[in-house]
This record gives structure tokens, sequence and C-alpha cells, in this order.
């Protein structure tokens, strides 16, 4: 990939609209645009400018464009970039393509405005990262953590921990470098001390990625029940409308539903199943089959029983399959029971809730928030790691920590104690991208969508 030409793309979504932008980029950006552009004067820094869309050898109008222009290194990319906003038709902004590449540019490759953007140096990896969450956010709370990224937030909190780590190579190279100029050698003490620091401080970003991979790709949480519990009406309150049929004859549902919404800004994928019993008929039999894998595959188990009633047999096998799974309990019906009756939920959390009334659904939601952060140890506000590439770094940096801890205990000279600190730096250096293989970038900014 040529990153010294002018590269060219549509930055708005495929389709019509008010509104579509073909942004430019590279050295020759202003001097491939100037020829399809009629403006009342020169493009200016910064400006946008009304003027319009024309066929560069007739002079013929196409449309009427908005321009704005951006000197290097004030742009996005920290290159020439000009941005054409035309009226939405895929025929103006594919014209607009074509005379710019007619005149000279190329046409981008996904994620290359974004990957001149890091290679120059404006952003590091992980922002470039939050680049694709931001685009890609389902909620509010998803849009503010990748603007926090985005800002260098994990960046940011890496740094500490990696400037404790080259301190204490230097030290340690200093000690075998000039150990003839009487330059004291690190007592082993000493390094084991800091390198505890070190761990410490990965571990606790370590276990942040429980919560920050949750918060990235959502969870899918499946109501499981007996027919008749209130499952369907529970998954209506929770998605606040009818999307399920409800009545009251049981097992209504025979097929899985599914809806999303967001938890305390995070996407919660909620399936309502059929209920479970001994079938009655071949169509119940496979909804019920449906029923437990959807149950197996459930990041998130709530197990609705009904309040007003002991509990069945059914609903002690269920109890049963969850108590080692990250569960609640749902005592529906609450508002029939005039002395609701308690049932043995076997140590999970349990909420009494009234699908009709709306009764305990709030506390429902915030126990579901509840057990989303509180495994990840971290409080929600918290900068995380946020996808597999890093967490894999990080652990990658925590085994070197951990053989060179070994090698210190065993009194190992510190020429090879040094090359595994040089590992654990090496990875921390690939999260933000210091030292990354381009296969590893092109992987990374391939997913990107075209125009960003």
């Amino acid at each position: 990939m040529n990153l010294d030409d002018t590269i060219v793309a549509i930055s708005t979504p495929a389709g019509r609209g008010g509104i579509g932008i073909v942004r430019l980029s590279g050295p020759e950006a202003r001097t491939i645009a100037e020829p399809m552009l009629r403006l009342p004067r020169s493009m200016e820094v910064g400006r946008a400018i009304f003027g319009e869309l024309v066929e560069p050898e007739s002079g013929e109008r196409v449309d009427e464009i908005v321009v704005t222009f951006f000197q290097k290194p004030h742009s996005y990319t920290t290159d020439d970039i000009v941005e054409i906003a035309a009226h939405g038709s895929p025929v103006v902004l594919q014209r607009v393509l074509e005379l710019a590449q007619s005149a000279g540019a190329r046409l981008a490759e996904p994620g290359e405005f974004t990957m001149r953007a890091f290679l120059n140096g404006r952003i590091d990896l992980t922002q470039a990262e939050a680049v694709r969450d931001l685009i890609d956010s389902q909620t509010l709370y998803q849009a503010r953590v990748a603007a926090q990224q985005l800002q260098g937030a994990l960046s940011h909190r890496l740094q500490p921990i990696k400037q404790k780590l080259v301190e204490l190579i230097a030290l340690m190279e200093a000690g075998v470098d000039f150990a003839e100029d009487d330059v004291p050698v690190l007592a082993p003490e000493i390094i084991l001390n800091r390198m505890a620091e070190i761990r410490a401080g990965l571990n606790t970003l370590l276990r942040s990625f429980a919560y920050g991979k949750l918060v990235h790709e959502g969870l899918t949480l499946a109501i499981v029940g007996r027919p008749n519990v209130g499952k369907s009406s529970l998954f209506n309150r929770l998605v606040e409308r009818e999307r399920a049929i409800v009545t009251a004859i049981p097992g209504t549902t025979r097929d899985l539903v599914s809806e999303t919404v967001a938890i305390g800004g995070i996407p919660v994928k909620l399936v309502d199943t059929a209920g479970i019993r001994k079938a009655l008929d071949e169509a119940e039999s496979i909804g019920i089959r449906k029923s437990m894998e959807a149950l197996a595959d459930a990041d998130m188990v709530l197990v609705v029983l009904d309040s007003s009633e002991p509990a069945h047999e059914e609903d002690q096998e269920l109890l049963a399959q969850v108590e080692q799974r990250r569960a609640i309990v749902v005592e529906n019906k609450a508002d029939l029971a005039s002395a609701p009756v308690s049932h043995r939920s076997n140590g999970v959390p349990s909420v009494r809730t009234s699908a009709v009334t709306g009764e305990g659904i709030g506390e429902l939601r915030d126990e579901v928030l509840r057990q989303i952060s509180g495994d990840a140890g971290v409080q929600p506000e918290a900068t995380f790691l946020t996808n597999m590439r890093q967490a894999g770094l990080v652990e990658n940096a925590t085994k070197s920590l951990d053989e060179a801890t070994n090698s210190t205990r065993e009194r190992v000279p510190h020429e090879m104690i040094l090359l595994d600190l040089y590992g654990a730096l090496r990875a921390l250096d690939e999260i933000t991208g210091a030292t990354t293989a381009d296969d590893i970038l092109n992987h990374i900014f391939g997913s990107f969508c075209i125009g960003k």
C-alpha cells in the first residue's frame, strides 16, 4: 500500500440520503479537487465554502456542494484533506469518485484514512481501534467508552505500568554494562518487588477485560421456566413493547423470540423460550429442545418461577442446572399472591416481580447489571480492555514477567532475566502499536469501513 499518494472514498453510508460526503486525502488532494469545483473564492483552511460541482471539461453543473479544506498537519490523517459534501445521490457521489480517480487519486482501502492517522503518529493503535468501536456503537454508553479510548484513556492507563518496566530494565542494564565501574547490581529482593508492582498493575487491567468484553460485544440473556409462569410477559416488560405473544394457555411460545435492549448501556440480547415441561406434541418438543440449547448458550439466565404457588419438580431441575452459572431467579406473579411463596433458589440471587404491574422490573435490571459488572472487579466508568487482541498482549506480558520472576528466584544471570523483561515490554508496545507487524495492522484496519 502506497501511503504517499492521494486517496479518495465516499465516507457516508451506502444508499440515498440528504447529504453524502466524499473525502480526499494526500499531497494532491486540493489540486485534484479544484477542477471539479466552482467556488466563489479559493478554499480556505478550516472553512466550509458553498459552491457547485461541475464537469471539468464542459463546466456543466452537476450539483450544489459544500467543500471544506483541512491543511496538513492539522487534519485527521495529518495530510491535506478535502471533504466534498453533496446531495446524497449515489450517482452524484460516484461521479465525484470518477472525477477524482481520473485526476490521479486512488480509491482508498478499508480503514486507510485511519491507518494513515496511526502511521503518521496522530493516534496510537488503541485510539484507532476506538474509532471502529465508536462507529459500531449500539448504545450511548458504548459510544462514551469508545470516546474515552479515542482520547487515549487506555494508553494513559498503560503508561505508568510501562514506565516502571522501562525503569527496571534500565537499572538492570546499567548493572550489567557498567559492573566494572562500580555501578551497583540490583539485589534479587528489589527486582522481585518491582516486578510484583508491575504484575499487580497488569493483573488489574486484565481483570477489566471481563467487563470490557461485555460492553463491547454485549451478552445473551435467556429467559427460561415452566409454561405459564410469565416468561413472555416478563420479556415484553424488559423490551418495553408487546414483542412476544401472551395468552393464558400454557405452551403458547413454541419458538425462540429474541430482541436486543440496553441495560446500563450494555447491549443485552433477550431470548424468550418455550416453557420447559414434558412435551405434549412434536412442535412443543422441538421448542423445548431449543429452550435447552438457549439456556446452555446464554451468558446469563433468568429462571422464572410462579411466586403464587409452590415450586414444581421442573423448577428445581432448572435451578440445579444454573447453580454454577451467572443466573437470577425471578419470582414472578407477585401481584397474584396474597401470601407469596418464597422459593429455595440454591444460592442464586432472586428478585420478586410482577410482569403485569411492573413491580420489581427496575430491581431486576439492577441485578442484571450488578452481575455483569460485579465479576469484572472494575467500576463502570473505569478504563478497561475491550478486545481479545489487547487482552492477549497483556497476558503475554504477564507470562514474560512470571518467567523473569522465576529466573530471579533461581539466581539466573541478569542478562537472561532481561530477555524476559524485554518480551513483556514488546507485548505492551504492541497494544499501542509502537511495535506491530504489518499483517496485524492490515487485519485491524481491514475491518474498518471504506472512507474511514
